[in-house]
């Protein structure tokens, strides 16, 4: 009977250095009640994510303000016209320097204001029908526009007019006047009359 009554006191004493344990785990951690390895893996803490570049580049307006387009305007201004020899519509190896250099700038443009387009202006010198001047003017916008396409600047962004032999830059009617005159032009798209 003694060995019995020592057990049973042995098993109440292992029972309540457990219990005591168990409060002092209690006590060390009170709002944080042990969880099975499973679900303390699944309950990764949540982060927030920051906000990156593009989420904060797509609160941006579609379209540019009109102090925007001034800035655009002045921009624009700087670029150089392309000049195209007589009765071509092929690039000058410094028509093609004139639009890399400007092809950078241009493309931010249109990458901050995704439905702003810019146009691609043909002009031709005072010789030649105006039907013929309208024809050769749309290829050499088209060149341009091509050229602008290859070095990154959206398709969907760029438009193409001629106006021939309209709007020169030059009257006079020598060689050195109508150079000048034969060439495309980079402007802001001009709303539809």
């Amino acid at each position: 009977m003694k060995l019995i009554t020592i057990q049973g006191l042995a098993a109440v004493g292992l029972l309540a250095l457990l219990a005591g344990c168990h409060k002092q785990v209690a006590v060390a951690h009170p709002s944080a009640p042990p969880e099975p390895a499973a679900t303390q893996a699944a309950a990764a803490p949540i982060r927030t994510p920051q906000p990156t570049v593009q989420a904060v580049a797509n609160n941006r307006p579609a379209m540019p303000n009109e102090a925007t387009k001034a800035t655009i305007q002045s921009l624009l201004n700087r670029i150089q016209d392309v000049y195209f020899d007589y009765d071509k519509h092929t690039l000058r190896p410094d028509a093609e320097s004139t639009l890399e250099a400007d092809a950078k700038t241009l493309r931010e443009i249109l990458q901050q204001y995704p439905t702003y387009k810019l146009t691609v202006e043909g002009f031709c010198d005072e010789r030649g029908s105006d039907e013929y001047n309208i024809a050769l003017g749309d290829e050499r916008a088209k060149r341009a526009e091509e050229f602008l396409e290859n070095l990154g600047l959206p398709a969907s962004q760029l438009r193409t007019v001629s106006y021939g032999k309209e709007h020169p830059v030059c009257t006079e009617h020598d060689e050195a006047c109508w150079q000048k005159n034969r060439r495309a032009h980079i402007t802001q798209e001009q709303p539809s009359e």
